[in-house]
């Protein structure tokens, strides 16, 4: 059987994950990965590519009944490279690892939803919305 949290201890989690995203002196980031994420959070990144970046909200977003839901975040109009989005990394504005993330299209599930997977090298990289739900799953 799933691990279930009370209301107050989902809401307790998400607010220390968008305190640790605004941590920094300047907003956190969102850096999007092709292929597998590490095993483990926050690992070297190896054979991933660094498909863009785009910038959170200084303020990352709003908590309520555990729930983090991310503010608007800005989309990076110039990629670095092609490929397709697997998940992302997200850090403080002070490079400090936060989390890794699964990334899909709307109705995926995932946590970061994006306009589109497949990107190319100096196209757009859009960032449709971002919840993280905690516990009760």
């Amino acid at each position: 059987m799933p691990t279930k949290f009370s209301t107050a201890l989902r809401t307790a989690r998400a607010t220390a994950i968008a305190s640790k995203l605004d941590a920094g002196t300047t907003p956190a980031v969102i850096e999007f990965y092709t292929a597998s994420q590490p095993t483990t959070g926050g690992a070297a990144i190896t054979t991933q590519v660094l498909i863009g970046t785009c910038i959170m909200s200084a303020n990352s977003g709003t908590v309520a009944n555990g729930i983090l839901t991310f503010n608007p975040i800005a989309d990076d109009t110039a990629a670095d490279a092609s490929g397709i989005i697997a998940w992302a990394r997200l850090s403080d504005g002070d490079g400090n690892f936060v989390m890794d993330i699964e990334c899909g299209l709307t109705g995926s599930g995932a946590g970061i939803i994006v306009n589109q997977l497949s990107v190319q090298a100096g196209g757009l990289i859009k960032v449709v919305s971002g919840v993280i739900t905690e516990g009760n799953a």
